[in-house]
């Protein structure tokens, strides 16, 4: 690493130190290492069950099936008759009687809501010692979790292996194992590796409906899960798993989340071997976000729907105590991901997600959401290497159809200073519908690409619609072939700044972000607007003094001057615009680098060094709009935007300075320049008056002075 790259990493380590929000801890879990990969994919098995669940209530079962198909109803009336004699009441005590591998469990229709294992721990599981989330659970290890399963669990599957679960009936929604938001999780599968669930419903928890934890080979197949605080499925440090055909909705996270899957393809690059999790056949909708995963990693997910969320999907690196950070080498295919626009912030807002869960209207619509979240996206990357997205329909988003953010390994507790600025790279946009349906109807998104700038290696399709930054590097026609090549430390400051404001939430505190518009915040509330106003008054302000005091005379400054004035406001007016007006920040930064660049023409006659810092000053912004709107200028660790920051705010305090020294006004032009003066240093009349020196047509016809030195004028002379 060269010097000049390893102090910009110490500069990005000190700024993310500075600059970076509390971390929240979305999901802790206790210390797991990720499986050896030995496993493998457990595959359904037809036959008789040998353990039954059921309720006894005939009558009740009857009305239950009677709409059955007949050949599935006649089933299901021969398993209540075996139910009754040698079955279990509750599928907890069918899994505790699990006494081999390779067992299969039937559910018979019903509504299961697991009365032995719903009161709170008594005795010595109500004593137990562990360290505390920030949500409020207890971490407990495993053997706290065997000694007392159902501290957190309505159902706690141990150690099972090789264990089918299956409901029944004719639809996933025949079976209900119901929390009633009582237990953390509704169902823990905790090192059971070869789990499959089938063809049931798990709802109403403070955390999960279902909970895979540390497996080598799991199923999820026709499972719904609905009405949690936080997630629907979350399968965590796992790998050999496959969801499809699954349903989830009404989650305060997300429906879907394969956290920490296993770090299988860690140093390849878009071509990899195998993937550690499948996910198709699903659907995730009107949730805080369809899919999500901190470390979701070597994750395949296909053909699915994600619709009507506030976001559609994200991969992130932003929370610590998730192996396998940074995420890497998720893989999106053929998904429809559309209309997810939802805001579900006013229930916060309101009050409503701070009463006890049971109260707040979940069943009604209500979702509470737990992190921040950019409502109105499609895919959102925060933080994550090799990703592909290709293939997939995506529309109807009133934000963007992708997002991509670095995030500074301090957020997730990587220190070291190689690491800062490890993330986003090497990620690929190709051959998207992007604001098209599958049957060909117009269904544009707001802006198809924001992008914080930061990364190297990432690359978009051609054909992608209006993007911020308007300039993006294309994917060429081989994997890993990039048009341009974009490798920057930093993310635009404005952007940078931007979601810095946004991830300071807090739904338990009930903390939404001023100045942020994913919660609300319009025009002036801005904090982007706010930044461009600030910095357009304060030009203006310093920008009319110095050509009052110094270039009203010259018809290049003055004309430059106007022009830089409506560069200042069409910056305003475009961050008020937001993403509908790309292309006007690129134009206020044209116009604006002319009027630095002609001032600065004019000024190094009398101030050279002030007048070539306001050329390069010009020729920065010239080179920043160029950056933004035409071209990512290649092999730059930063955006012009940084260096033209930072010039500026030295520009000003010197421009103050020079509009306040005494001395003549400068008011020649460029060298050339039409309305150049006969001679060096004249002035005209009124100013020849106003210092006291005679008009030009007096000293024409004064007589000469005599010979001697000439005196030193007043005033700086530099």
């Amino acid at each position: 690493m060269s010097w000049t790259r390893r102090l910009l990493v110490i500069l990005a380590a000190l700024a993310a130190t500075l600059l970076a929000a509390p971390a929240a801890q979305a999901h802790e879990e206790r210390p797991v290492t990720l499986p050896d990969g030995t496993g493998s994919v457990p595959v359904y098995r037809t036959g008789e069950p040998d353990l039954l669940v059921c309720k006894t209530d005939r009558a009740d079962f009857e009305r239950r099936v009677s709409g059955f198909p007949d050949a599935l109803r006649e089933r299901n009336l021969k398993l209540f008759e075996r139910c009754r004699k040698s079955g279990y009441r509750h599928l907890q005590q069918a899994v505790d009687a699990v006494d081999r591998p390779g067992m299969n469990i039937a559910v018979l229709p019903g509504l299961y809501e697991e009365e032995p294992s719903l009161p709170k721990p008594t005795g010595e599981c109500a004593r137990l010692k562990a360290r505390k989330s920030q949500l409020g659970y207890q971490i407990l290890s495993y053997a706290q979790q065997a000694r007392c399963p159902h501290n957190q669990n309505l159902v706690a599957v141990l150690g099972k292996k090789d264990l089918q679960i299956e409901g029944t009936g004719a639809e996933r929604t025949d079976v209900v194992i119901d929390a009633k938001y009582q237990k953390l999780n509704a169902i823990r599968a905790d090192g059971s590796d070869g789990v499959y669930f089938r063809n049931f419903t798990a709802q109403r928890t403070t955390f999960n409906s279902l909970y895979v934890l540390a497996q080598d080979g799991f199923v999820i197949d026709s499972v719904l899960t609905r009405w949690n605080d936080e997630y629907g499925f979350l399968t965590f440090a796992s790998d050999h798993g496959l969801y499809k055909n699954c349903e989830s909705y009404g989650n305060g996270d997300s429906g879907i989340y394969p956290g920490s899957a296993s770090n299988i393809n860690d140093g390849y690059g878009y071509d990899v071997p195998r993937y550690s999790i499948e996910i198709t056949g699903c659907r995730s909708h009107h949730n805080m976000v369809g899919y999500s995963g901190t470390a979701g990693d070597s994750v395949y997910v296909h053909d699915n729907e994600f619709d009507h969320n506030m976001g559609g999907a994200s991969m992130d690196s932003a929370f610590p105590g998730h192996p396998g950070l940074p995420q890497n080498h998720a893989r999106f295919e053929r998904n429809l991901i559309h209309d997810n626009n939802a805001d579900y912030y006013r229930y916060v807002a309101d009050g409503t997600c701070a009463r006890p869960p049971v109260d707040r209207g979940y069943e009604e619509g209500v979702v509470c959401p737990q992190i921040s979240m950019p409502p109105g996206s499609g895919i959102i990357t925060a933080g994550g290497n090799w990703n592909r997205y290709e293939n997939n329909w995506i529309y109807g988003q009133q934000r963007a159809a992708f997002v991509l953010t670095a995030v500074p390994a301090y957020i997730r507790g990587e220190e070291a200073l190689s690491k800062q600025a490890d993330t986003s790279h090497h990620n690929r946009y190709a051959g998207n519908h992007l604001g098209v349906d599958k049957a060909g109807n117009s269904r544009p998104n707001r802006t198809d690409v924001w992008w914080d700038g930061q990364g190297e290696g990432n690359c978009w399709q051609s054909d992608a619609g209006p993007s911020s930054p308007r300039a993006l590097p294309a994917c060429g026609s081989e994997r890993g072939a990039v048009s341009g090549h974009a490798d920057r430390l930093f993310g635009e400051p404005v952007k940078l700044a931007q979601l810095l404001v946004c991830a300071d939430y807090n739904v338990q505190a009930r903390r939404l972000p001023a100045g942020c518009d994913w919660y609300g915040a319009r025009g002036i509330e801005r904090i982007e607007v706010q930044i461009a106003l600030t910095v357009a008054v304060a030009l203006a302000l310093v920008g009319g003094v110095l050509w009052w005091r110094r270039l009203r005379g010259s018809r290049l400054a003055t004309v430059v001057t106007g022009l830089g004035a409506i560069g200042l406001g069409l910056d305003v007016a475009g961050s008020t615009m937001g993403l509908s007006a790309s292309y006007v920040p690129a134009l206020a930064l044209l116009l604006t680098g002319v009027w630095w660049t002609g001032i600065g023409l004019v000024l190094r006659r009398e101030r050279p060094w002030l007048g070539w810092t306001t050329v390069v000053l010009g020729a920065l912004t010239l080179l920043d709009a160029v950056d933004k709107a035409v071209f990512m200028i290649p092999w730059i660790p930063l955006s012009p935007a940084w260096v033209r920051g930072l010039l500026g705010v030295v520009w000003v305090l010197w421009a103050v300075v020079a509009a306040a020294r005494h001395g003549e006004r400068d008011t020649t032009d460029a060298p050339g320049s039409p309305d150049a003066p006969d001679a060096p240093g004249s002035t005209d009349a009124s100013d020849a008056s106003a210092e006291g020196v005679a008009p030009r047509s007096a000293q024409a016809s004064a007589p000469a002075p005599a010979p001697g030195p000439v005196p030193a004028p007043e005033g700086d002379a530099s």
